[in-house]
């Protein structure tokens, strides 16, 4: 058996020459073939263009800029707390002005070091430390091969401080949703590490958030500790995401979007409280929609089921690291609301009993109702459901009704992605 060739192999053979594989053929003479992007890195959304095509937030740029300004000179910046919904611009700007500053400094002679961490995926205090001090250490300078896995924290700071000590004069810590971390202690790490001695290197940290009410969930001595500047990012109107829009049109070649593309994007990205991360992605989407279709434009009829796929895909980030037994409850909740229309909200209890049905449908381990009641209140502060406190009348005290905030259907058709709950479809 070992001898035999392998299937991949088998497939490889067939084609002499690779480029003959119809299956990824690029001859701009087949009939499938379309040319639909240009410069397609212009709607990815973790792309940072240049400032001509940042739009409405020259301000916001000016007053990070100002915080971020003494580390030009070689003094310690200013921490930021940026606060907004998704998609207004907040993460782009961070990492925008970061990196200008980082460049003005360096032609400055200090050497600056930068590091973004995206904390929905990183959330826990361990991988936040292992991120940055990786991602700063220069192994030529330092001499430290930092391990991927089997120290703590505590391990990485020590690392981080020497590393800052030997190859920076200052660096800016980019925390992004900072919301998903699971424990703030982060922040004092970084925000006291010269004033505790640990590094004589100057931090700063810009910490985003699309929740406002995050500070008040800090503790005192955080909130002491940071003495950070506070922005909030306003949704972006109508005709900035028209105008957005219309700086990314160069993505695709000319003559690809048809004329109401663009407006429809806008229009819908302006609905969803001025998201321009979700219109970009629509956008995106449309054009990977009209490729697949060998069409040679991008029309309406793309826009509006780009728009499906990216609500779905929304939701699906929103859940990026939720358990398995978290989809249940939402896939039951969703199951509630489609069964029940003319009801607003559904009680704890009746959740559970719903959600027992579905986890002993496909045999997983059945929760507690006292467990489901806490990841029911999770997911209201995630802003996945919303929690309400009702009176449930005479003798039967007061008690939290939930409801889903996305629409029903996206959110069935996004839990039942996961391979565990297949079965459910």
């Amino acid at each position: 058996m070992a001898d035999e060739p392998s299937q991949l192999s088998d497939f490889d053979d067939r084609f002499e020459d690779p480029a003959d594989d119809p299956l990824f053929s690029l001859d701009e003479g087949d009939p499938n073939h379309t040319k639909i992007f240009a410069r397609k890195e212009l709607l990815k959304v973790g792309h940072v263009p240049e400032s001509a095509r940042i739009v409405g937030r020259d301000s916001e740029i000016e007053a990070i800029a100002a915080e971020l300004r003494p580390i030009v000179r070689g003094d310690p910046p200013n921490n930021v707390m940026i606060y907004g919904k998704t998609g207004t611009g907040k993460s782009l700007v961070a990492r925008h002005v970061t990196e200008r500053a980082r460049r003005a400094a360096e032609s400055n002679g200090v050497s600056v070091g930068a590091v973004y961490v995206d904390c929905a995926q990183h959330n826990t205090q361990t991988r936040v430390a292992r991120t940055v001090t990786r991602s700063l250490n220069d192994t030529a300078r330092t001499g430290f091969d930092i391990p991927r896995a089997g120290i703590g924290s505590g391990e990485y700071y020590d690392y981080l401080w020497e590393i800052l000590d030997t190859a920076y004069d200052s660096a800016i810590i980019i925390l992004d949703e900072v919301d998903r971390l699971d424990d703030d202690d982060i922040l004092m790490q970084l925000s006291r590490a010269r004033e505790s001695g640990k590094a004589d290197c100057h931090l700063g940290v810009i910490a985003v958030s699309n929740k406002i009410e995050y500070r008040d969930r800090l503790n005192e001595r955080v909130k002491s500790s940071l003495r950070e500047e506070e922005f909030v990012f306003q949704p972006y109107d109508a005709n900035q995401l028209r105008e957005i829009m219309e700086h990314r049109r160069d993505a695709f070649y000319d003559g690809v979007l048809t004329g109401d593309v663009v407006p429809l994007t806008a229009a819908v990205a302006a609905q969803e409280h001025g998201d321009a991360r979700k219109a970009i992605e629509i956008l995106r989407h449309a054009g990977e929609l009209a490729e697949r279709e060998s069409t040679e434009t991008v029309n309406e009829e793309h826009v509006r089921d780009a728009q499906e796929w990216a609500e779905v895909d929304r939701f699906e980030e929103l859940l990026r690291g939720s358990t398995t037994q978290v989809k249940f409850i939402l896939y039951s909740l969703a199951l509630l609301t489609h069964e029940n229309p003319a009801t607003d909200g559904f009680s704890t209890s009746r959740i559970y009993n719903r959600y027992k049905q579905t986890a002993q449908q496909i045999g997983a381990t059945v929760l507690s109702e006292h467990r489901i009641y806490e990841l029911l209140k999770e997911q209201a502060f995630l802003g996945v459901v919303e929690s309400t406190r009702t009176g449930g009348g005479r003798g039967q005290g007061s008690y939290l009704e939930h409801r889903l905030i996305q629409d029903t259907e996206i959110v069935l058709k996004s839990v039942l992605r996961d391979s565990q709950l297949e079965d459910l479809a």
